[in-house]
């Protein structure tokens, strides 16, 4: 406990002008009470709103290349801080120290992306039909950003946004969950430190709201927030979409994952099995990228299932624990409803299944739900696993040919990610052409996205796009401009006369 107050006291120095009693943080790892917060009202989101809004009309007319400069110095406040803040990252959610790390080093990543972006952000030039006439592609800043990541990735998600979002000229207002808050003040420590230092950030330039699905809701519906960049499951982006789409706003949906490898006959399983492993078990199953279902071509299905099982039974009997702990592969879920949803889905398809491999809760007397990852075997495809399971939980279905693995792979609601294992070229590339996710990866797994590519999916994942690529768009308006240099009377488009 000593330690974690070191930490807490180390990383956000003023925890405790933010006490109260509407929010009470637990560690997953152990149930121990972090912290206890005091929630914005309602009336203080709606304030916060317009200092986001003054603090955008002043950053706008910042150079973009300067707002670079603000978020390259927010980089190295993350680097020289990537230890403690990947400790606390572990500490509230529960992921293990290197996936913690991992999450930081992915702030740090975006930071140096943003940085180079924020001198190519490129509009067009375009020909025109009418003579004398020049057609420009403008882009300009949008305005207040509002984000609401998930507990998951409680800070790696907000930072694909804000940095694309401060490089582009927004203002930011973040929403963390309300189960891990604090690696939210640790950010927000960090980011007000660097702006101190740098006179051209305005006040208010980011800022954290706190508080639960009333707070949210209160960003959401406010017509002063250009965009709304939500991540979580599906459910939550069906609140979120429409209310946005009412008020003619702007969102970028990251929801729900159900996402498949399929492993072909000519796989290699040398690499097929260490990616599977990591993306069905890896975060203990709480990624959105986690592989829920393992789609086997049938002359394979007997000895994939007997390697997963056998790994499988490993990672339980030697790899669970304390994920600050070296050696520990998964760590706890993030608390008891999780845990529930979890045997409730195994309930639902204990049924249908031929083997059920795991699943039952582990370490009970720490404080933190545990469990065994499980590993269910299937004879068919079945609707009981359309609906996304948020742990360690994972089907392996055979086929007979690969058109058959497409059309199990696309028949869930979700469209994130997912990937085929095959040394056949012509696989893969029907594969990448087939997928209906937005990430389709070829012999490596669902999980570990780069920086360099857009990140997102399509169907009930919500079809937005963050992080690399062309996803700066999101966080700008597009313009369209034609300006006329001759001297006589300009013809008009289409070839159009209007004479008087």
């Amino acid at each position: 406990m000593t330690q974690t107050r070191e930490l807490l006291n180390l990383l956000i120095p003023d925890l405790a002008g933010k006490q109260g009693q509407s929010l009470t943080i637990s560690s997953p790892i152990d149930g121990q009470v972090l912290a206890n917060l005091r929630v914005d009202s309602v009336p203080e989101v709606q304030q916060k709103i317009g200092q986001a809004v003054q603090a955008f009309e002043k950053w706008r007319r910042v150079p973009a290349p300067r707002r670079g400069e603000l978020v390259r110095r927010f980089g190295e406040a993350l680097r020289a801080n990537k230890e403690p803040l990947a400790q606390l990252v572990t500490l509230e959610c529960g992921k293990i120290i290197e996936e913690g790390r991992g999450e930081v080093q992915e702030m740090i990543d975006i930071c140096d992306f943003a940085v180079g972006l924020s001198r190519q952000l490129y509009g067009l030039t375009i020909v025109s039909e009418r003579p004398d006439h020049v057609m420009q592609e403008n882009w300009h800043p949008l305005g207040p950003v509002g984000i609401i990541s998930a507990f998951n990735f409680p800070v790696a998600v907000w930072s694909w946004n804000a940095a694309l979002a401060l490089v582009c000229g927004d203002s930011c207002l973040w929403k963390p969950s309300e189960k891990t808050p604090l690696t939210a003040l640790a950010c927000q420590h960090l980011f007000e430190q660097v702006c101190r230092d740098f006179p051209d950030a305005p006040e208010h330039l980011n800022q954290i709201i706190l508080g639960t699905a009333e707070q949210g809701n209160a960003l959401v519906e406010d017509a002063r927030v250009a965009l709304i960049s939500a991540t979580g499951s599906t459910r939550m982006g069906r609140a979120v979409g429409p209310k946005v789409a009412a008020r003619f706003g702007r969102a970028l949906l990251e929801l729900g994952g159900n996402n498949a490898i399929i492993v072909t006959e000519s796989a290699d399983l040398g690499v097929a099995i260490p990616s599977i492993l990591f993306g069905a078990v890896g975060t203990a199953g709480q990624r959105c990228t986690s592989t829920r279902r393992v789609i086997v071509h049938r002359s394979l299905a007997d000895k994939v299932f007997d390697t997963l099982k056998q790994a499988y039974l490993q990672i339980g009997a030697t790899k669970v624990g304390n994920p600050l702990e070296a050696g520990t592969l998964v760590g706890p879920l993030i608390d008891g409803h999780a845990y529930e949803h979890m045997q409730a889905a195994l309930d639902r398809i204990r049924g249908a299944a031929v083997e059920v491999v795991g699943g039952q809760r582990l370490l009970e007397s720490t404080g933190g739900h545990y469990v065994h990852p499980a590993l269910v075997r299937l004879s068919e495809n079945t609707p009981l696993i359309d609906e996304e399971t948020f742990a360690p939980l994972t089907y392996a279905i055979p086929f007979d040919t690969l058109e058959e693995a497409m059309a199990i792979h696309n028949s869930v609601p979700q469209g994130l990610s997912s990937a085929i294992m095959t040394t056949d070229v012509r696989d893969a590339e029907f594969f990448k052409r087939f997928s209906d996710c937005g990430i389709a990866n070829v012999n490596i797994g669902t999980s570990g996205a780069e920086i360099g590519g857009a990140f997102g999916g399509e169907k009930e994942t919500g079809g937005g796009r963050e992080s690399g690529s062309d996803a700066w768009k999101a966080y700008m308006r597009r313009q369209t401009s034609t300006t006329y240099y001759g001297r006589s009377r300009p013809a008009l488009a289409q070839g159009i006369t209007f004479d008087v």
